[in-house]
């Protein structure tokens, strides 16, 4: 038997002590697995005093994860702390200059400082591990890395931020409001400190740059992605879309087209029958395509305790049995600068508008759809009660220019009486 690898732990919240958890109810289980004991010997958090279920006494404790991840007596830092900067970072730093071995769950932090991360850890020849920054207990990024590394990527497409996914189907099947739900989810402890970081898309927008990274060879490249939250999506437009057969989803895709990358995470349309139309609650979903394995779709819980720490001790569990790989799947010195599409390939587009209602005001809307390109697939006229008649519009596929320059002629036929919700229909 190898010599015990042992854990410094820095975050003790819900995934820290989801780790802890699996460390002492599973010791001789992963023995058995990696050949080798797995510990803890040091910890971190905010507070020592705080009651956290169980006693902490057998660890060392460390006020400062910094030093916590400089101590002789820790082989892999695990940190949980999250947020770009700040202690997480330069406590990774420190961990890696002192050539230990990281495991993080950190995504806001690779997204913008991968690519140095990625450098710096390949150069000290440890191993920096994540399969928890992203779809929490679904392990998409081994998938890519590891069983999809024969495959030429062409796109991946993801539900990837579970309390959007609540908020959304919460809205459907309750027919609330988005600010009825969104309090509802807060109340309830489903989205972040800063919720902006949820229904922003921000957190997703995270995970899905990591993802395009190792899927295209790339440098992470979250400021590239073209972001859009759920904020705007009314329970009008669930139900008019659930009308037509589509549901909506926070989805985050990236493709590579001749046009260069796309990256986007952005409220869309899916058919009703797809799998992730019929994705409900916090779960989250991936589907990634190659070249040879065609399709592939990954579906799981994306946070909470257990998930997330399954996915933290997956890559310990790898750590202990030496595995050691690239951090995005092939050299850091390797990874090529994005090149950021300058347009993004035609797809058809849902518009809900409201109309004055008057005669002609809908024949002024087709001809400048005409006039600019876009044709009509489906239309539908809801009835009304006043002087408003609500619109909903499927184009066939059409350049996102095209449209807005339909969009903008519009304004100019005074028949609009508030600027058309347009959302993209995406097939998956």
């Amino acid at each position: 038997m190898n010599a015990p690898l042992r854990l410094g732990i820095a975050g003790l919240g819900t995934v820290g002590i989801g780790v802890v958890k699996i460390v002492r109810q599973h010791a001789a289980m992963l023995s058995m697995r990696t050949g080798r004991d797995i510990t803890i010997t040091a910890v971190s958090a905010r507070s020592r005093d705080k009651d956290r279920g169980f006693s902490l006494s057998a660890y060392a404790w460390e006020d400062d994860p910094v030093a916590l991840a400089k101590r002789d007596d820790v082989d892999v830092y695990v940190e949980l702390m999250g947020g770009t900067d700040g202690p997480a970072k330069a406590s990774v730093d420190a961990a890696i200059a002192a050539g230990k071995n990281v495991v993080t769950a950190n995504k806001a932090m690779l997204a913008i400082h991968g690519q140095s991360l990625a450098e710096d850890s390949e150069n000290a020849n440890v191993s920096l591990r994540y399969e928890a920054a992203v779809a929490g207990g679904i392990p998409v990024i081994k998938a890519l890395s590891e069983g999809l590394a024969g495959n030429d990527v062409t796109r991946i497409v993801g539900v990837m931020n579970g309390s959007c996914n609540y908020i959304l189907t919460r809205m459907e099947s309750a027919s609330l409001s988005y600010e009825d739900v969104f309090a509802e989810a807060d109340a309830l402890g489903y989205l972040e400190a800063d919720p902006q970081l949820d229904v922003g898309g921000i957190d997703a927008a995270h995970k899905l740059a990591i993802l395009s990274s190792i899927a295209f060879g790339t440098q992470v490249d979250f400021d590239g992605i073209e972001l859009e939250g759920i904020e705007r999506v009314s329970i009008e437009d669930i139900q008019h879309a659930n009308d037509m057969g589509f549901k909506i989803k926070l989805l985050g895709v990236a493709q590579r087209t001749g046009r260069g990358l796309e990256q986007r995470m952005m409220p869309c349309l899916v058919p009703a029958t797809s799998p992730m139309g019929q994705l409900q609650g916090g779960t989250n979903m991936v589907a990634i395509e190659g070249d040879a394995v065609e399709q592939i779709v990954l579906r799981g819980p994306g946070a909470g305790e257990g998930p997330t720490a399954s996915a933290v001790m997956g890559d310990v569990c790898d750590i202990a049995r030496g595995t050691r790989l690239p951090v995005f799947g092939q050299p850091a010195a390797s990874l090529k600068k994005a090149e950021r599409a300058a347009s993004v390939l035609p797809a058809p587009y849902y518009l809900r508008m409201d109309l004055v209602d008057k005669p002609g005001a809908l024949a002024k809307i087709a001809t400048v759809l005409g006039d600019a390109g876009v044709s009509i697939d489906r239309m539908r006229q809801y009835a009304h009660e006043d002087t408003t008649a609500p619109v909903l519009i499927v184009t066939h596929k059409t350049t996102r220019a095209d449209l807005d320059n339909a969009i903008e002629a519009m304004k100019a036929t005074d028949v609009l009486r508030s600027d058309p919700v347009v959302l993209r229909i995406e097939s998956v």
